[in-house]
């Protein structure tokens, strides 16, 4: 709801389209993320709803894990929602927009795909040995060894455009940076830890 409201709060209106745009579009792909992981991995929503508790999650990811889910959007929602209100320079063509949207929807389609392929794909960075951890190479795996990150670096950056703010690009890049570190983190974890990654790396 947080999410939801702020941009239309920074806004200080309601009857903004590409924000309701990409509500809707945000609200679908999160329930189809939901439903077909569901129905393949139904343990992975359970793993997924349990990271507060998790016990043997790095320390480095009770920071970076707030940060790129949760502070970075936030804050890409509400710059872009100021900028509406102040029509802050430049301005920001509308196909730039669409291709906004092309994007933040190929970044979600991939994060999805990820979430369906992997049944350890885990909200927060853990060798989940309780549930058998191993090695995911198969559907985008086979490509990038990282692809729930990447789809989220492209939501990063797709999401300002999509509202039409260049100024929403700062917090953006700043959250695909942070994107970026936890991956390169992940991986380096993950290649120590876990057995068979480094040959699949």
């Amino acid at each position: 709801a947080v999410m939801v409201g702020s941009p239309f709060i920074a806004a200080g209106r309601l009857d903004w389209w590409p924000a309701w745009a990409l509500v809707v579009l945000s609200l679908i792909a999160s329930i189809i993320s939901r439903i077909i992981p569901a129905r393949k991995n139904p343990d992975l929503l359970a793993e997924r709803a349990r990271y507060v508790e998790a016990k043997d999650v790095k320390p480095w990811d009770r920071v970076l894990m707030p940060i790129v889910g949760i502070i970075g959007p936030l804050a890409t929602w509400v710059v872009a929602g100021l900028d509406e209100r102040f029509a802050w320079p430049p301005l920001m063509p509308p196909a730039l927009q669409i291709a906004g949207f092309l994007v933040v929807a190929a970044g979600s389609a991939l994060v999805t795909w990820a979430m369906a392929e992997n049944r350890f794909f885990s909200a927060v960075v853990r060798i989940q040995k309780d549930r058998g951890h191993a090695v995911v190479s198969s559907g985008p795996y086979a490509f990038v060894r990282h692809p729930g990150y990447t789809g989220g670096v492209l939501a990063a950056i797709g999401i300002p455009l999509a509202l039409g703010s260049a100024w929403a690009l700062i917090p953006g890049a700043l959250s695909a940076g942070g994107i970026t570190v936890r991956t390169a983190l992940e991986d380096r974890t993950l290649q120590e830890e876990l057995a068979g990654y480094r040959e699949y790396a």
